[in-house]
């Protein structure tokens, strides 16, 4: 089925210009088609996914308690998405709700409270264990080491193996991974990926969405992100679409587009 869509895909991307990175798989079938999918991106707030895996894996071997609490410190506070670089120094959060805020505002001040809980190995070592062999974490967000050592860097492919991972509760444990999951359809950023899909809700309370997203983007100049695992009916389907040299507002668009696609071929 996954493959119908190549020649609508192809055709969007020549039109629209830019560097991609795309990998969607049917997870009941295994289907996967791809573009790009090894080539490296900059991670940008993708990477905030494997990150929360890794507090999660921390937590499961009892480092510590997701609902401890971290006191923000004014040194934490940095600048581009979230409300905590906006909220007291003093205050506590517990993890969880840390967390929560990484996921569905991107809040980087929360991520790199959650990166000094944990450490970078850990970061890396959940997304060897996911197969993401091409990527790499280094740095925390919003702030560039006078010594830099490397940057984040992530490919489609990996990202979709780590959602197959998470999808299928082969990160940590089952009900982690059902948190996870759960906080991702939490996601505020809805601009990419599901913009083009119809109004999830059933005319008559209380029935079945028509679908659900669990997604994280990823946005810095010139380079879009979003990926996500996409429900419809008793179909599951990862979608991972990396951008770069290509302005946000039609990157936005391609995805969008795509994510339709997408949905069309499984609501039929």
């Amino acid at each position: 089925m996954l493959s119908s869509l190549g020649n609508a895909i192809n055709a969007l991307l020549e039109e629209n210009g830019g560097q991609w990175g795309i990998y969607l798989e049917d997870l009941q079938t295994n289907e996967v088609w791809g573009k790009g999918q090894d080539d490296r991106f900059y991670a940008a707030s993708v990477i905030k996914v494997p990150i929360m895996s890794a507090v999660f894996a921390e937590a499961y071997a009892g480092k510590f308690a997701l609902d401890d609490k971290l006191t923000l410190r004014n040194e934490d506070r940095v600048g581009g998405a979230g409300i905590l670089q906006h909220m007291t120094p003093g205050t506590k959060w517990s993890i969880y709700d840390l967390t929560t805020l990484m996921i569905i505002q991107s809040d980087n001040t929360a991520t790199n409270m959650l990166i000094d809980l944990v450490g970078s190995e850990a970061i890396r070592s959940v997304m060897s264990k996911t197969g993401m062999a091409n990527s790499q974490f280094y740095n925390k967000l919003m702030i560039v080491p006078a010594e830099l050592e490397g940057y984040n860097e992530v490919t489609a492919a990996d990202l979709g193996s780590h959602l197959r991972h998470l999808a299928t509760g082969n990160i940590v444990s089952y009900n982690s991974c059902l948190h996870m999951i759960n906080i991702m359809k939490k996601q505020q950023h809805r601009d990419r990926i599901p913009y083009h899909l119809p109004d999830p809700d059933g005319e008559v309370i209380g029935m079945l969405p028509k679908w659900e997203l669990a997604n994280k983007t990823g946005t810095v100049t010139r380079t879009s992100h979003d990926i996500g695992v996409l429900y419809i009916g008793n179909h599951t389907v990862t979608i991972c679409l990396l951008s770069k040299n290509i302005d946000t507002v039609p990157a936005n668009r391609v995805m969008a587009q795509i994510g339709r696609m997408v949905y069309d071929l499984y609501a039929k």
